[in-house]
This record gives C-alpha cells, structure tokens and sequence, in this order.
C-alpha cells in the first residue's frame, strides 16, 4: 500500500527516467531547424567534424545531440522517415546500454541508427544483431542510405556469405541489390556489420580455432544492439553454441537398446516428470532391463553408460513428439525450436539423445559428435563493451536481463495510444471443442472481411487447423517458419481485407503488419513473373499497389482491424504478448483472444486439476467454455512458475558455463 502510494507521488522508477531523457529530445528537437538548412555534403562533413572532436578528448555523450539530429535529418532525406520524438528516447537508452522495450510497430529497425551512427564514429564497430539472414540482410539494405550518406561503411554476415553494402551495385538476384559479396574479415571491418546471433557466436568460436592470427575475422567486441533481445538472451540462453567433429563410436548400442524400450512399462518400469523432462528407471525396471540385456549388475561401473542410454531412449520415446519437438526429412531427425517454431538443420541434441530419437524412428544413426569448441550466447554477449537491446517484450523479464547481463529495461511510450481490444481467455474442457470454437471464430471474421492471424504452438497444430479450414473453403495462408523470405511477404499481407493466416509463434517476426496489406510487397509480387521488368515498372506496380491497399484499409478498419486468436498458452507470457502486439501498431484498431483447453500441455502439467474438477462439478458440457479473469489469472500464476523454473535452469547453465569460462578466456588469451 504505501509502495503504490510512493509511486503516486513520486512515480516508478521507469517514469523518472523517461522525464529525464524528454528533457534531451527537446534539446535535439531544438537543433533541427539549424541541421536542416545543411546541405547533403554538409551533412556528410558532419562525420569528419565529429570525428575531429572525439579524437581531441570530448566523449561520445557530449556528441549525443547534435549526431541524434544529423542521423533524424538524414532519415527525412534519404529515406522519408522522420525519427518520432518516442523513437529518439528509444535511441538514448540504446546508446545507453539498456534495454528498449518498444511495441510491435513502432520503428525499431529506424532507432537502432541513432546510436549506431553515434558509436560507429569511435571505429570500433558496432555490431546490430538480429534473429534470422533475412532480418539482417533486409535492414542493411533498408537502412544503408542513411549511414552511406554518412560516410560509414556498413557489412553483412551471412550463413554462407559476407556483403558490403554498395548502392550502385546490381546483381541478377534482385534480392541481392545493393550487396556487393566481400571476406568475412572485410564484412566485420565495416563501421557497421549486421549479422544474427549464431553466425556472431560461431565466427568467434571459429577465430579461436585459427592458427594464425591473421585469418581471425572479427575484432574486439565493442558494441552490440540486439533485436529482439528477449528470444537471444533468454529464450536461446539454454542452447550453447557447439563446434564439433566426428568421434569414433559403434552405433549398434542405440538400436539395440531401441528394442527393449516398448517393453517397459510406463509407472511400473519407469516414471516419468513432464515438468524437468526427466525419466527415473523403477526397481522392477532395473530388474527387467538387466534380463533383457543380458547383464548381472546394471548399475556396475561397467554398465553406467548402458544407464545412460537406456534412459535416453525412454525420453526419445516417452517425452519428445514427431511433428512437435522434431520432424522427420529426407531421413534425418531435424529439431523444431520450441520458441519459433522453425526447423533447425544441423543442430542436434546432445548425450546421445538424438541418436535414441533416430533409432525411434528407424533413420540412419548418425555418431555421437565429439565438442571442439563452445560458448553459450549469455557469455558471447558479456564479452561486448557495451551491450544494448531492444524488443517489444522485455518487462516480464526484467529481473533476468537485470542479474544476468546487468541490463536495465526501459519502457518506451507509444507514438500513439493503443487501442487493442484483449478480451479475456476462453477454456474448453478438450482440445476438439477448443479449435471447433477457434474455427467458428476465423469463419466468423472472413464473413465480415476482418484479417485474422492465429497463432500455434507446434506444427502439427498449425496443419491440423489448416484441415478443418480447408473442410469449411475457408482460404488461409500457413506459416511455419520454414522460409524466412517467403514468410515476410506473407505475414506483411495478414492485414489484407478477408485474410486468414496461422502461423506457429514466431514466424515472420520483424515485419510489420499493416493494415489493407504492404504496397511495397504487393508491387514486387506483381512485377516478379517479368525477369525484364525495369524501375519504371515497378513504379507502375506501386501506384496501383498503394491504391489496391488503400481501398482494403478503409475496409479493414471498418472490419476492426486485425483479430488475433491464440490456440493455445505458451510455457512465456511474453511469447503470447508477442503474438498480441503483432495487432493495433501504431494507435490501430484491433483484438485478441486465447484459446484454451484442460488437455493443453500448460495447463495439463501446471495446475489444470484444479479447474477440470470444477467443470466436472458443474457439470459443464464440453462445448461449454469457461470465460473468467480468474480463470486468465490461474493461468498466468501457472506460466510465472514455470518462468522462474526455466529461469533457473539457465542460471545453473550460465555457472556451469561460468567455470568453463574462466578456462576459455585464459586459453583463448595465451593463442592471441
């Protein structure tokens, strides 16, 4: 009580600092008529000068304002974007180190220049991480313009390639415009290098495997921006980045133990907790799997690896699903990430687990990888000067960011209010009468022609959703984060009049969805059949694109702008908040509502007893839902839990990885 009564008086924590850093954007606002009587080359020499004075002893936060204002004017010229008051606090707080939580639609791409601009003129680098090539590509080609005009250089890491950007280059592949193909170490000399986390990682883990310092192609790490921090820094915190090489191993082991797994028994051989993914052998287990292969002592030291494998095999069989946790390709088990939902070749568990899965499912068995190098990305991103980040969805994790990366997260007002209708969540006693009720609901807004994005958790659901559309004629797009390429262009066009479009949680993360659908995108669209089409064309196929989209937002926003319907909770309230905030961007109209059932796994292991038993009590009939605040509470307590106990298993990973770093530092010390 008096802690809220404090706040009322002298406001929380986050509205002190915002009336800080207003108190800066006047002063910036305040430069502009000034800056923008510059000519382009005045702008330009403006590098130099900044440059001149850093060099003389001023610190790049007495640059701060003026460099803010040269960056803002700049983005009017070259690329018509004019830095909103919001977004240049969303800048400060970047420069500053901290976290910038900003919603879905607010210009992140833009803000992220601001401070980048301001620490590339030390020469050090500046590094923007992002989730996936196509993001990275898509923004240093976006953004060029206006570091270009600045004088900065600005590189691409790839996969399998590197890039400078070059405005004047052309390539056959228009998606490669404006990227002339350079060395990697070229790439990370740039002013500024745009990548994703894992090719970052692997670049630096591979530089210390080098044998001579001049083929090492990254410098000190000086400053990183991350996008989409919160899916870098937490959700990928528990998977280590791991270089490895063949080992020699029989592979024998692992269809024979496969055989005698369906011979167990479920609560009388072994036991199983859901929540840890674990599997306990019981004492009849022991005894029965001794019989079956054949030994006297089990639990010998001779045998412990036989332990090992047999309780791999009934977490194969028993804990990880075809379709949800993995899929089956060309006869390879490829793992499916359970934040995004996309598919990741050549990542593969360890301690012998992917191979129990392969043996599972009757592919070749490939041989357990020995490790040659590893980092987790919590200590990649430690090892930065500075580390900044931004993301719609920070808060929920603040005490993390906080602990583990001594990061501050601010909250950054909207540039317009948001209006989004979240109605409350709605749960069914099965899982069929919940996407009976999922599919009224999509048929419901196709009839009146409002744009409707749903989310999934899995695969498998996603495709299973798409069946009973295809049943009912509905249209509908199905993302499942497959092809990033592809998938923007969709997800740009989700917001079109009558759309219908499932995806499974992250897909097409980083494009925005406009209402009445993306000109842009429907222009190339349009011109991508003609290989001779010029820039004439597509000037023709833009006009005709912006009326197209013009005529369906009036519609669109008649409709209630998009309508989003979540299948399910996620284990993250933040992942749901993500799949929320994709709808009312920039003061739109819009809605939400979950879907839920007693049979989803969240609330099947986390406390769903309790409210099946009052179903049961009342009587209620399957097709009945439950729509109550208490109901959403339960849930969200359910999903805190669960957040505080992935929390810890990432903090033990970070002091396992803490020990190992102490090693590698030294180690990687004595090469260089």
């Amino acid at each position: 009580m008096v802690y809220k009564l404090l706040e009322k008086i002298i406001g929380t924590k986050n509205d002190r600092e915002l009336k800080r850093l207003w108190k800066v954007v006047e002063q910036i606002n305040a430069l502009e008529p000034t800056i923008a009587s510059l000519s382009d080359l005045e702008l330009r020499k403006k590098t130099d000068e900044f440059r001149d004075r850093l060099a003389k002893g001023e610190t790049l936060d007495d640059l701060l304002i003026e460099a803010f204002a040269v960056v803002r004017e700049t983005g009017k010229r070259k690329l018509n974007m004019r830095h909103f008051d919001v977004q240049l606090i969303g800048g400060i707080v970047l420069h500053e180190g901290k976290i910038a939580e900003m919603k879905t639609g607010e210009g992140k791409t833009l803000v992220a220049t601001l401070p980048i601009y301001l620490n590339a003129l030390e020469g050090k680098g500046v590094h923007l991480v992002t989730v996936n090539d196509y993001l990275a590509k898509r923004d240093a080609q976006w953004m060029g313009p206006i570091y270009h005009s600045l004088g900065l250089t600005v590189g691409v890491i790839q996969h399998e390639a590197s890039f400078l950007y070059d405005p004047d280059f052309r390539t056959e592949d228009k998606r490669y415009d404006r990227l002339r193909p350079c060395s990697r170490k070229e790439a990370y000399m740039a002013d500024v290098t745009y990548g994703t986390n894992n090719e970052f990682g692997f670049d630096y883990l591979r530089d210390n495997m080098k044998y001579d310092l001049n083929d090492m192609v990254q410098r000190e790490l000086n400053y990183a921006i991350v996008d989409e921090v919160d899916s870098i820094l937490i959700d990928e915190a528990r998977t280590p980045l791991i270089i490895s090489g063949p080992s020699e191993e029989n592979t024998e082991i692992y269809y024979r133990i496969n055989r005698i797994v369906p011979k167990l028994k479920k609560d009388v051989d072994f036991t199983l907790d859901e929540k840890t993914k674990n599997v306990v052998l019981t004492e009849e287990g022991s005894i029965k799997v001794e019989k079956l292969l054949g030994v006297e002592n089990l639990f010998e030291p001779a045998n412990i690896e036989l332990v090992h494998h047999v309780l791999q095999a009934l977490r194969a069989h028993h804990l990880f699903k075809r379709d949800v946790d993995y899929v089956v390709k060309d006869g390879q088990v490829i793992i499916v990430d359970e934040f995004t939902g996309r598919l990741m070749p050549g990542r593969r568990w360890s301690d012998g687990l992917h191979q129990a899965i392969e043996a599972k499912e009757g592919v070749k068995i490939e041989s357990e990888n020995q490790t040659l190098a590893t980092i987790t990305f919590q200590n990649y991103f430690r090892m930065y000067n500075k580390l900044a980040g931004m993301t719609g969805t920070a808060a929920t994790e603040a005490e993390e960011f906080a602990k583990i990366y001594n990061l501050d997260v601010v909250v950054i007002p909207t540039h317009k209010p948001m209006i989004r209708n979240d109605y409350p969540d709605v749960v069914y006693k099965t899982e069929r009468a919940k996407f009976n009720a999922v599919i009224k609901e999509i048929e419901d807004c196709y009839k009146r022609g409002q744009p409707v994005l749903v989310g999934t958790t899995s695969i498998e659901k996603s495709e299973r959703l798409s069946k009973m559309l295809k049943k009912k004629g509905i249209p509908h797009h199905v993302l499942n984060a497959k092809y990033h390429e592809r998938e923007a262009e969709i997800v740009a066009q989700a917001g079109r009049y009558k759309a219908v479009t499932i995806a499974t949680n992250m897909a097409g993360r980083g494009t925005d969805i406009i209402l009445g659908g993306n000109p842009e995108m429907l222009a190339k669209e349009m011109i991508r059949n003609n290989p001779q089409a010029t820039d004439e064309d597509f000037r023709k196929a833009l006009e005709e694109a912006k009326r197209i989209c013009e005529e369906e937002r009036k519609k669109v926003l008649e409709a209630g702008g998009l309508h989003i319907i979540g299948t399910e909770r996620h284990e993250a309230r933040r992942i749901d908040n993500q799949l929320r905030g994709r709808s009312g961007r920039q003061g739109d109209p819009g809605s939400s509502r979950f879907y839920l059932s007693l049979e989803d796994d969240l609330m099947r292991i986390f406390g769903g007893d309790r409210i099946s038993s009052l179903m049961d009590r009342l009587k209620m009939d399957e097709d009945m839902p439950i729509e109550n605040r208490m109901v959403t509470r339960a849930i969200e307590n359910a999903q805190k839990r669960v957040e505080a106990h992935n929390f810890e298993i990432r903090k033990h990973l970070l002091e396992y990885d803490d020990v190992m770093n102490q090693q590698r530092t030294e180690i990687y010390s004595f090469r260089k």
